[in-house]
């Protein structure tokens, strides 16, 4: 890389890069800006198209890609630190491991209704279940086989899930977010997961000027095509962080029961400071009243959850600030 930017340029001069962003990753990011030279990663969804364009080369990318970037109509992508990298890569693991996990609980539990087995029990993949599991017999050697694979991948997936949930833990102590992800716990839903995933794929939420800034990027906004004195808003614009969107209607559920200090809460908010339990409670308050108000309108349940998603992100933006700048938000309150 050293080589190749002395041989456009010589040593003593500084060159401006960009590329988007892709499977690459930022290597070549930290690599150009070791030797001092400006590198942007672009955001491939935003560069400017010309609709007749229909002749796509690596060569005419680059032009293009230089003439938009000299005249600055790229837009930049945030550019994570090598522990914000790695943390993130944990978590992402982690849920894909999650997923493979469901895909095989999926295939067993198929395979068990081909041939008639149901679990009366009151919930599957408990302990209890995995006992009903090990009392199964099957006539055919081979059906007898397929069963047991089953049931061994759905173990080993559990494991594995096991073994990343103490690693995010073990790595989480040594993160230098620790402190801000123990006051993202203090709100309701919001666990030790949830918490990290939305500051390592955000990074510093305070780079954002407001809150609507925030939902918009992670794509919670509804979308918009209107003109003149017409309006139409129609479902959310799912632009941005898709991990993270997921995390945050999850937790949205739990705010279908009333507002309520559990003693979980109680022990995850006295590790935090009084201005983010404040910060905390309020959000109880509002998001369990404001999911009760939803649905006595006949708002169905999902629409009601991504609403209320949208506003706990404006309340992990206000813990975030406050984090950052301590009282902040207790003087905007005033």
């Amino acid at each position: 890389m050293g080589k190749l930017c002395n041989n456009l340029a010589g040593p003593e001069t500084s060159l401006r890069f960009c590329y988007e962003a892709g499977p690459c990753g930022y290597g070549v990011h930290r690599q150009l800006g070791a030797l001092g030279h400006e590198c942007v990663v672009v955001a491939p969804s935003l560069i400017p198209r010309r609709p007749g364009d229909h002749i796509k080369t690596d060569r005419r990318d680059a032009f293009s890609l230089a003439r938009l970037f000299k005249n600055g109509e790229l837009t930049p992508v945030w550019v994570p630190d090598e522990a914000q990298e790695a943390m993130r890569d944990l978590e992402r693991c982690r849920e894909d491991f999650k997923r493979a996990e469901g895909r095989v609980r999926q295939r067993l539990t198929s395979f068990l209704l081909r041939h008639g087995r149901h679990y009366g029990g009151r919930s599957r993949w408990s302990q209890a279940h995995f006992r009903w599991l090990e009392t199964q017999r099957f006539d055919h050697p081979a059906q007898q086989i397929v069963f047991q694979e089953y049931v061994d991948a759905v173990q080993e997936a559990q494991g594995r899930i096991k073994g990343l949930d103490q690693a995010l833990l073990h790595t989480l102590e040594q993160w230098s977010r620790e402190e801000e992800t123990r006051g993202l716990m203090a709100l309701r839903g919001v666990n030790t997961l949830t918490a990290i995933t939305t500051l390592a794929e955000l990074g510093d939420l305070t780079r954002f000027d407001s809150p609507r800034q925030l939902m918009a990027f992670v794509g919670l906004v509804p979308s918009e095509h209107s003109s003149g004195s017409r309006q139409q808003r129609g479902a959310i614009t799912k632009a941005g962080n898709a991990h993270v969107r997921r995390v945050l209607v999850e937790s949205a559920w739990c705010y279908r029961f009333p507002a309520r200090k559990t003693a979980v809460l109680q022990r995850r908010a006295e590790k935090t400071t009084p201005a983010i339990q404040a910060i905390a409670w309020k959000a109880q308050k509002r998001l369990c009243g404001r999911y009760r108000r939803l649905s006595a309108r006949g708002m169905p349940k999902n629409k009601v959850c991504t609403a209320i998603a949208r506003e706990l992100l404006g309340f992990i933006w206000a813990i975030a600030w406050e984090h950052k700048h301590p009282g902040s938000m207790v003087r905007k309150a005033a």
